[in-house]
């Protein structure tokens, strides 16, 4: 009887249970909402570089390497002083045709001849973890180089900050401490950046 006289009331109990479940859900919400927002503006500053082989045949991912590291060594001459993606998009266009050139002399000297195309696209990405960083999952602006069928798995970067261009040293950076934590700090499994792949699932955009 005692406990049941000091018991509090059922209704009680569900509507605390509800007002803190509401307020636990706001709280998320709006931290989601302001990494979703970082995330976007990484999209929006980032030019990736996306190799994918002819096959996975061991020949054609050995390619592949090869073709990586010669659209490299020539990226490393061509992108270093842009001041923000936009410029960087520029002379990713307008270099087209020596990153191609780059990419067929790789092909040749490898005694191949599968046909090489190199062009400036707008695609989908997955939640992409390297080494050092991460990027979150959504359309990014690519320099895309596909050899032959180009049905093998891929080989992907960022041109633009260089983070993975020899030259920069370490010294390639995003434009806002927000977006710099966000890639240092991010894990590819971390509850946030699979939240946020889903959505971009969900809402169409890896259409």
């Amino acid at each position: 009887m005692f406990l049941k006289k000091f018991a509090p009331p059922r209704r009680a109990v569900l509507e605390a249970s509800v007002g803190l479940g509401l307020l636990l859900a706001v709280l998320l919400t709006c931290r989601f909402s302001s990494f979703a927002a970082v995330a976007a503006s990484v999209r929006a500053d980032t030019l990736r570089l996306h190799v994918q082989a002819n096959s996975n045949g061991p020949d054609d991912q050995l390619l592949k390497f090869r073709v990586r590291d010669a659209v490299l060594e020539t990226a490393g001459r061509l992108f270093g002083g842009e001041a923000d993606k936009a410029a960087a998009l520029e002379v990713a266009r307008a270099s087209l045709p020596q990153i191609q050139m780059a990419a067929e002399k790789a092909v040749a000297e490898a005694g191949s001849s599968l046909p090489v195309r190199v062009y400036v696209t707008n695609m989908y990405f997955d939640t992409t973890g390297y080494a050092d960083f991460t990027l979150p999952a959504g359309r990014y602006d690519a320099v895309r180089v596909e050899l032959g069928a180009h049905a093998g798995k891929n080989w992907f970067c960022v041109l633009y900050p260089g983070l993975c261009l020899p030259a920069a040293g370490g010294e390639a950076a995003y434009p806002t401490a927000a977006e710099q934590q966000l890639i240092q700090e991010g894990s590819p499994y971390e509850i946030r950046f699979a939240a946020l792949e889903w959505w971009e699932r969900v809402s169409g955009q890896a259409d």
